[in-house]
């Protein structure tokens, strides 16, 4: 059986996220490519298409998310994505199960005695009068029902698993800064999610597996587990298996892929790249050494914003009002910085409309000046794989730019 090096591993992944080489291809096309962006932070997903795709546009994205090509809701690992709509109702209904388990986890505690048919019942009632709520208002209107409970457990149980919601905009548009308003998805995109499908099938699981394997192939099952948080996958791999080729990895794990998916000579020059915070391309997976050095491996759970260096994280950055700053992890030789504060002019002129804000490269180890996501370089921070910090812990870029307050 083939064995692909670490190195052979990142050139796949980097072709296959449209890192090796921009795409020119529409944004949705894009985000469907990609099985979407992860967006618990409203602005990072145009960082992450400005990074993948020609000339983008970010007028592009407001576009598709007002007309209601894509939406933002909970879905993998019951976190935030900006997904296609059409991927958001194909899928929503085999996430229910885990998106469930994992707020009950948290919550189980304030939940017990709670019936949860009935609960999704009367939030269902709630939301059939049109009025988009926050999830703190929503837990307000049931806890005069099940006091017991709480507002927030409650808010975030519906919202987040019991009922298919989607976050409005301007939530989630170019530089605007809104707090999250939801209304059933069913009633934005003016039909119910497909349901789930018969016992002893699989069509969503089987339909992922090809999805995943086309946008961060190839991979092991635990990877495509990670990014997805899904249980029952197995049977879904087993059902494709026989379209799928094999190979193993340096430790001996088995990796599945798409015959005709690319896999570049490992040589393949890799450009610079900057990544925006919980990028995919490290968090889609659960051995993310193909990517990221394991000592650095808690900077992609804890927020931080990292620049790809030869195809590898070799930085972590961040963009103020002074200057838009670099921080390396290792040292770089003098043709890195200068690919590296060459991509960074250009992605502070993207993101201030300024060709001279200025981009600072920090000396190799030298923290200060900034380059995490809420100033300095912070050492890594270990976490369960899938397990991100929570968002509110993260400056929004548009602010942190514009050089003024989140709101």
């Amino acid at each position: 059986m083939t064995v692909l090096s670490a190195r052979a591993l990142n050139r796949a992944t980097l072709a296959r996220q449209f890192l090796l080489d921009r795409a020119d291809l529409p944004v949705s096309d894009a985000v469907a490519h990609l099985c979407g962006l992860q967006a618990q932070e409203p602005q990072e997903p145009f960082v992450g298409l400005w990074s993948r795709l020609r000339a983008f546009d970010p007028a592009h994205l407001d576009e598709l998310l007002t007309t209601r090509q894509v939406v933002r809701t909970q879905l993998m690992r019951r976190t935030v994505h900006l997904v296609t709509a059409a991927d958001a109702l194909a899928w929503r209904a085999r996430h229910d199960t885990m998106l469930r388990q994992k707020v009950i986890g948290v919550y189980r505690r304030e939940l017990t005695g709670v019936d949860l048919d009935e609960l999704a019942t009367a939030a269902g009632e709630l939301l059939a009068d049109g009025r988009s709520r926050t999830m703190p208002e929503l837990g307000r209107e049931l806890a005069v029902r099940w006091p017991a409970a709480g507002p927030r457990p409650l808010g975030e149980l519906v919202i987040a698993a019991l009922v298919p919601t989607v976050q409005l905009p301007p939530r989630g548009l170019w530089r605007r800064t809104s707090g999250a308003r939801t209304v059933p998805l069913a009633a934005w995109l003016g039909r119910e999610v497909d349901p789930p499908a018969p016992d002893g099938t699989d069509p969503v699981g089987k339909a992922l597996v090809q999805r995943y394997l086309a946008a961060f192939g190839p991979a092991a099952v635990a990877d495509l587990r990670a990014w997805c948080g899904l249980a029952g996958l197995p049977a879904a791999v087993a059902a494709t298996r026989d379209e799928l080729l094999t190979f193993r990895d340096e430790q001996g794990r088995e990796l599945l892929d798409l015959p005709d998916a690319p896999r570049p000579d490992p040589d393949t020059p890799a450009p610079v790249r900057f990544l925006p915070a919980f990028d995919n391309a490290i968090l889609g997976y659960h051995d993310r050494s193909r990517i990221i050095d394991h000592a650095h491996r808690g900077l992609s759970v804890a927020g931080e914003r990292v620049v790809l260096v030869d195809g590898r994280v070799a930085a972590t950055w961040t963009c103020r009002a002074d200057a838009l700053t670099v921080t390396p992890l290792r040292r770089l030789s003098r043709a890195e910085r200068a690919a590296v504060a060459e991509q960074g002019r250009e992605l502070a002129s993207f993101l201030t409309d300024d060709d001279g804000h200025p981009v600072q490269v920090a000396a190799s180890g030298d923290s200060a000046g900034g380059g995490g996501a809420r100033g300095g370089h912070r050492p890594a921070v270990p976490a369960a794989p899938g397990r991100e910090r929570p968002p509110d812990r993260l400056p929004d870029l548009a602010a942190e730019c514009a050089g003024s307050p989140p709101q």
